[in-house]
């Protein structure tokens, strides 16, 4: 049988080009990323910004209201307990208006009133009880020569007992509306200032011995009673204060450990432990302008102070404060967890194809996450899944070559 040569060539060429549309249109692995399932330590923590402050912080205020005369001191420099820090030169009394003037002079002239009315209250209370002096003497000699009764001998001594009470009021009587009158006359007189002015200061001594932490008040000015002047404090002696959320301090308690990082150094984070959460909680408003319920923790440095020396009062810092930690658990990154009906899953990549594996999980810190049950030290897991993943889908890691 003869061969056509152009319906071999024909029939060829068609097999050819099925073939090329075959491979051209053939499912395509997908490109994932990879991570490995690893056993080792995990912790959980909760972050937040934090700041150093002096354990003992000591408020030296104004006694006085004055003048303050300019402070010597700067901040670092050291103050022993005692030591004059400042000096406060009172301030002399206001003066007074035209009409608060007449009122002084009213007050002056009916407290001489009344010093006058006591004076002869006085002088009368004198008189009774000379009388009564005299009228018991007269008693008393008759009454020796049997010529009245005890009972008037009796009543003429309380007589002058009373007598004497009432000279004795009447004179205390005098005395306060003397008082009296001296207040109201200082009322409407300017004292003059005392000789030596440096003499009429007020000194204001150091309650503590410790470094100059801040001066709040160090040109000569006017200050109020119970203004600030400085701070004293031992910055050798520093703790942390870190605001958590509300939520997130019901998790913390007393002894647990801390991270304390990014406080300006690219060395090791420091170590620290939790003294105090305090009890008592307050409001703060973010940088957004959220309303944010928020708590104290009280946490203390657990390393050598040469390691923080640096640190002073008031620095930022950033505390991790571990809330649940184990030294052997099975970590998958949570980037490979997502959500499957009711439960989490992971694609594990088996012979290059990606197979769906449910999983179990507990904690987790925001990176990795606690594997119970699904899967194994040494797995391998795609990272970032996306739509076109699926079930016994073909995958190829990404950066290899393809096939």
């Amino acid at each position: 049988m003869k061969v056509n040569f152009r319906t071999v060539f024909w029939i060829g060429a068609a097999v050819v080009v099925a073939v090329l549309l075959a491979f051209a249109f053939r499912p395509q692995p997908i490109p994932v990323d990879v991570a490995r399932i690893e056993r080792g330590p995990m912790r959980v923590t909760v972050s937040d910004e934090g700041r150093t402050r002096v354990r003992n912080e000591y408020v030296v205020s104004a006694p006085v209201a004055g003048r303050l005369l300019r402070v010597d001191y700067k901040p670092g420099d050291y103050a022993h307990e005692g030591d004059t820090v400042a000096r406060i030169l009172p301030a002399p009394p206001p003066f007074l208006d035209e009409r608060a003037q007449e009122e002084a002079r009213a007050a002056a002239e009916s407290a001489e009133a009344a010093v006058s009315a006591a004076r002869a209250e006085a002088e009368r209370a004198e008189a009774q009880l000379g009388f009564a002096r005299a009228d018991l003497e007269r008693v008393r000699e008759l009454r020796s020569r049997d010529l009245i009764s005890a009972e008037a001998l009796d009543r003429a001594e309380l007589e002058l007992s009373v007598a004497e009470s009432a000279a004795a009021a009447a004179r205390d009587s005098v005395r306060i509306r003397e008082a009296e009158l001296a207040a109201a006359r200082a009322r409407i007189e300017q004292p003059a200032p005392k000789a030596g002015g440096a003499s009429a200061t007020v000194e204001v001594l150091a309650p503590v011995s410790g470094r100059v932490l801040r001066v709040a008040q160090e040109s000569e000015n006017v200050i109020s009673a119970g203004a600030e002047i400085m701070t004293l404090g031992d910055p050798s002696n520093l703790e942390v204060v870190v605001e958590l959320l509300s939520t997130d301090a019901v998790q913390v308690s007393p002894g647990a450990d801390v991270l304390i990082e990014n406080w300006g150094r690219a060395a090791e984070p420091l170590l620290g432990r939790v003294r105090l959460v305090e009890p008592y909680g307050f409001m703060k408003v973010s940088a957004l302008g959220v309303e944010e319920q928020r708590v104290n923790v009280i946490v203390d440095f657990t390393g050598p102070p040469e390691e923080w020396s640096a640190l002073g009062h008031g620095y930022r810092v950033e505390a991790a404060i571990v809330t649940w930690q184990r030294d052997d658990v099975i970590r998958a990154p949570v980037a490979a967890l997502f959500r499957s009906g009711s439960s989490w899953a992971v694609f594990r990549v088996v012979d290059d194809r990606a197979v769906l594996t449910p999983v179990e999980v507990g904690r987790d810190n925001g990176n990795s996450a606690e594997v119970l049950a699904g899967l194994a030290a040494g797995d391998e897991v795609v990272l970032y899944p996306g739509e076109r993943l699926e079930d016994g889908v073909r995958v190829r890691r990404r950066g290899d070559a393809e096939t």
